[in-house]
């Protein structure tokens, strides 16, 4: 029977509740919004069958990647639609061409991240680009097992621990039928704070650049459109957060007021590094408590291809450098080879090493677990303001800030 004791110990991917005979477990929200199953133990008969699917309790041993790839998908505006290079739409289409179903993450009609599977290209779309945010997989695992024994071709993708939770769900090896994909995960933030963010911008509360002033006069009558975590209007490095919507013209008159960028009302754009739901997240300062102690870093999550931003590019291969987006690659089986070698991309290999250098959370867990102590200590009162409170008192006094300068030159001096 699974029982999480501590909360480090579940990643909630969901495989228990899927894998359970007697459906007797079910994911509860705790207080952070984060998702933990419970068991009903007059159901339970102790077939140990969930543990047995548990990614933190059977860890793989660790793997280094057979191939390590800088890559683009060939179509600029794929690229740009997509978070870095445009790989993930580049491998999907190559398995819908072949009948196949591709699993990604989406957001649903209330802006939750849930997984779920599209069969056409066009529905791809919607798993396009990063969603910092834990999704919730609900059947998936199932659907996936359903679609295998059918005959069909799937490609998963997901987080690593998501990804380890689904191989060990299937209990076997269904070869090039399936195509595991995971992406170099920073960590999950929490769901909770995600939603009291978006009502946030919903109710004109959010940040002093919001737009919302303008759909108060609306009565906002509005619906939002879409939401960009990567939005690369400033180019693939300097990425911002934007949200847009449309918004009726009048009463019963089947319209939008359409004006901003890509024929909509623009809610809401900031640079990474201005927007407070993303410093929070970049700062590690809501993550579910799993993410400090990863059990699937280091390809622990047996994928068949990785994928991520190939941060730090434009140091060590500055030739490759594309500021609408560049991928990388880490293949990890013959399968995920095979498939690489079917794509028409720009290929380039690279040293994992250097690649490592600009994506340490390929292989490190997320730090600052103090910080998450004290963010969550002063959230009922502040709260995503808590952000700005911890980075104002983290950057100390003027003095302070002063001599960590000088003595940060004084060691670049020494080459110390």
């Amino acid at each position: 029977m699974i029982k999480i004791i501590r909360k480090e110990d579940c990643v909630g991917c969901n495989a228990c509740v899927q894998r359970c005979p007697k459906s007797c477990i079910e994911m509860h929200e705790d207080e952070h919004g984060f998702l933990y199953p419970l068991v009903d133990l007059n159901k339970c008969i102790d077939c140990h069958l969930c543990e047995k699917v548990c990614p933190v309790i059977n860890q793989n041993e660790p793997k280094k990647p057979v191939n390590t790839y800088a890559a683009k998908n060939n179509d600029r505006n794929e690229r740009l639609a997509s978070s870095s290079g445009g790989l993930f739409f580049a491998l999907a289409r190559d398995v819908i061409n072949n009948g196949g179903v591709v699993f990604g993450a989406r957001f649903n009609d209330k802006w939750e991240v849930v997984h779920g599977y599209a069969e056409i290209l066009e529905d791809v779309k919607s798993f396009r680009g990063a969603k910092y945010v834990q999704s919730r997989i609900g059947d998936s695992f199932s659907k996936v097992e359903k679609f295998l024994d059918s005959g069909r071709r799937v490609m998963f993708a997901g987080t690593p621990c998501q990804i380890a939770g689904l191989r060990l769900f299937l209990r076997r090896d269904y070869g090039r039928k399936l195509l595991i994909v995971d992406m170099v995960c920073h960590g999950v933030p929490s769901p909770l704070v995600w939603g009291e963010y978006m009502k946030s911008i919903v109710n004109g509360s959010c940040e002093p650049s919001c737009n919302t002033i303008t759909l108060k006069s609306q009565n906002k009558n509005f619906v939002i459109t879409e939401v960009s975590f990567r939005d690369k209007r400033l180019g693939w490095e300097n990425f911002g957060f934007s949200v847009r919507a449309s918004v009726p013209v009048g009463s019963g008159i089947n319209k939008t007021f359409q004006v901003g960028v890509n024929n909509g009302l623009e809610l809401l754009f900031e640079r990474f590094d201005k927007n407070l739901f993303m410093l929070g997240f970049l700062n590690n300062m809501y993550l579910r408590p799993s993410c400090y102690d990863c059990p699937a870093k280091c390809g622990k999550s047996h994928s068949d291809i990785t994928l991520a931003d190939f941060w730090g590019i434009s140091s060590h291969y500055p030739d490759l450098h594309d500021d609408s987006g560049v991928s990388l690659i880490l293949v990890n089986t013959v399968t995920g080879n095979e498939v690489l070698s079917r794509l028409s991309i720009e290929l380039h290999k690279v040293d994992y090493n250097l690649a490592l250098a600009g994506n340490p959370s390929i292989e490190r867990s997320a730090v600052n677990l103090e910080d998450t102590v004290l963010f969550w200590n002063l959230w009922a009162a502040h709260g995503l303001d808590s952000v700005r409170i911890i980075l104002k008192k983290k950057q100390g006094s003027f003095l302070h800030r002063a001599l960590r300068f000088v003595k940060r030159k004084l060691r670049n001096c020494l080459n110390l």
